[in-house]
């Protein structure tokens, strides 16, 4: 062998040498800052997770204390999460057509518009569809649009379709998105925020012909919440034991530790006994699709 120098064997339980670290350049360190600054951003941007915990009460660090408790710069009081420009979510995955409420003329525009920017159109809602269509300028109570909507998917008015087909492009959505409850929830998905319902439980008592049961138990599903097969009894340990809260209940409410709700179709003459106590209230089927298509959990009247 060269320079007579002897194999050197391993002993069986000694540590492999590290490899060795190679100065990491200009653009490696503007990557890690870039991390950096979206984990900051998400960090900040988390209220409480559901046992009511703020990101800010895991640490014993105080700079990483007085970092978590910055204010987001250009914070907007309007809403209770920080809000990102968006990001081009349609060039994240396939563009996945779907349409609530159109007309056949409407109809067979959006699949001319398919066609030309080679995307699919669905006639059922699924996990795929990134843009619902809808034929006005607002958010409408069927099925497709407000699982659409807890999807986190583009709402749009028609309009983006006409422009579309004209351009002959996919031109940007933001001023064809209907607004409030769809575009709080396409930033909530932006920003990988918990979903609606998450830490709610949910029972339907009684009939249900405006929007039937098993429609508003695909909504639940859709939103991360539970479905409950018994009535949950206001008076039991085990009930008002649970210990979770509801993320997107306003943090100064007594509603953030009502995790079970009682639904019942207020449009039918089914009346049940109220129920307002602990962590169970009783609450009817139009607050729930209200709190559905604002993609906010509303208040409840005592």
């Amino acid at each position: 062998m060269p320079g007579n120098r002897q194999p050197r064997v391993r002993c069986g339980n000694e540590p492999r040498p590290a490899p060795a670290m190679e100065p990491a350049g200009r653009g490696a360190w503007a990557h890690s800052r870039a991390a950096l600054g979206r984990l900051e951003n998400l960090l900040r941007c988390s209220r409480c997770n559901i046992f009511g915990l703020r990101p800010v009460d895991y640490t014993d660090n105080e700079n990483l204390k007085s970092l978590l408790l910055l204010p987001e710069k250009n914070e907007s009081s309007s809403t209770s999460h920080c809000l990102v420009k968006n990001t081009g979510q349609r060039r994240d995955r396939p563009l996945v057509l779907i349409g609530s409420g159109l007309s056949s003329e409407q109809q067979s525009m959006l699949s001319e518009l398919a066609t030309i920017l080679k995307a699919k159109k669905c006639a059922e809602f699924d996990s795929t569809v990134t843009h619902v269509i809808v034929p006005g300028d607002a958010v409408q109570s069927t099925l497709k649009c407000m699982l659409g909507i807890l999807s986190g998917c583009w709402i749009l008015k028609f309009e983006w379709v006409k422009v579309c087909i004209q351009r002959k492009v996919c031109v940007q959505e933001e001023k064809y998105e209907i607004p409030d409850g769809p575009q709080r929830s396409r930033l909530n998905r932006q920003q990988l925020l918990p979903r609606l319902f998450d830490g709610c439980y949910f029972y339907f008592g009684g009939t249900f012909t405006h929007h039937p049961k098993d429609s508003l138990i695909k909504l639940v599903t859709a939103a991360g919440g539970q479905v409950l097969s018994r009535k949950p009894k206001p008076d039991s340990d085990v009930t008002q034991t649970i210990n979770t809260v509801a993320y997107h209940a306003k943090p100064d409410s007594d509603q953030r530790f009502c995790t079970q709700y009682i639904i019942y179709e207020d449009l039918s003459n089914y009346c049940p006994e109220r129920v307002r106590q602990g962590k169970v209230w009783m609450a009817p089927s139009s607050w729930f699709i209200d709190c559905v298509t604002s993609f906010e959990l509303l208040p409840l009247d005592s």
